[in-house]
């Protein structure tokens, strides 16, 4: 019978065993108690994974690109995972696209895992479980761990939280350096990816892109520039090369240790929220919030006063 104990699945899933670690990130997914459960026992074995993010706007190529970048880490003989973060289904909850079909070429490879996870409607095209499942896979073992999100436009964004290295993924045309900054990306950018880039335009992109960040990076590393033409492979190999500075230039730098310190300092204060939040809703439903809204109504008492009594009650039980 299979187990559902979380420090059963934990315990087999840092060993190796892929079956398990398919039914940690489901209780990841769903949340809940198990999901910190699970959070409590894989932390101490974190740390080590390199996490590159790619994001870009839909039909930018962002899951060829990915299933090239499988290849050319296997081709080091390291093993990879690939955390596909896909939009929701309305009905379900669940990813929409699954495990990707472009990646399927990999099914059989025991050195590559891929998993898809919804958005479940979050706008910057992560999910609050996002930060949880790369824990995981980080204890699991992998060295690289590929994130893919679903291309959501100007908010697509929040990966720069979540990944040591983020790789923006645009196409010839894409727009001027006033496009560019309206996006938001030249913030978060490590490397820039022009995919497709046998189209008509792929200078002029590369030649803005480099117009706006001479203006917008002066004061931090400017992020590296690749052509690629995902399709068939080509320019896949110097984006795996500006990965690997990249990560070099973190780790000799400092700078790997104050991301993954903000990344810490942000998530913690959405675990914060989130439990306050959900305690908010238990209390909504009980007789203390009841009679502070009377005594609201009777104007025996202020808004702001009846709000520090919910929030003290509130705070004992999160």
């Amino acid at each position: 019978m299979r187990s559902r104990d979380p420090k059963t699945l934990a315990e087999a899933a840092i060993e190796g065993d892929r079956a398990s670690l398919a039914r940690l990130l489901s209780i990841v997914e769903r949340g809940g108690e198990p999901a910190r459960v699970v959070g409590r026992l894989v932390h101490p074995h974190t740390g080590t994974a390199h996490t590159v993010g790619l994001t870009g706007a839909p039909g930018a190529g962002k899951s060829t690109l990915t299933n090239r970048l499988i290849e050319a880490v296997r081709g080091t003989g390291s093993e990879v995972a690939v955390l596909a973060v896909d939009p929701s289904s309305p009905f379900t909850g669940g990813a929409i696209l699954g495990d990707r079909v472009r990646m399927q070429d990999h099914a059989l490879d025991a050195g590559v895992f891929i998993r898809s996870m919804a958005t479940r409607g979050h706008l910057g095209g992560l999910s609050l479980a996002t930060p949880e499942a790369l824990r995981v896979l980080d204890a699991a073992g992998f060295p690289t761990i590929l994130v893919e999100t679903v291309g959501v436009g100007q908010v697509e964004v929040d990966i720069a939280g979540a990944a040591d290295t983020t790789v923006v993924v645009v196409n010839p045309g894409w727009g001027d350096s006033v496009q560019a900054n309206k996006a938001g990306l030249l913030e978060i950018a490590d490397i820039f990816v022009i995919n497709k880039a046998d189209r008509d335009g792929a200078a002029q992109t590369q030649r803005d892109l480099e117009d706006a960040l001479g203006l917008a990076t002066r004061e931090r590393r400017q992020p590296a520039i690749v052509r690629t033409i995902a399709a068939t492979g080509e320019g896949v190999g110097d984006l795996w090369a500006a990965v690997e500075e990249h990560r070099e230039w973190l780790r000799t730098s400092g700078e790997l240790e104050r991301r993954r310190e903000r990344r810490v300092d942000d998530e913690l204060r959405e675990i914060v929220v989130q439990r306050l939040l959900h305690r908010v809703r238990e209390l909504r439903h009980g007789k203390t919030w009841d009679s502070a809204r009377a005594s609201v109504v009777a104007r025996d008492v202020d808004p702001w006063t009846a709000s520090d009594e919910l929030l003290e009650e509130a705070v004992q039980d999160v």
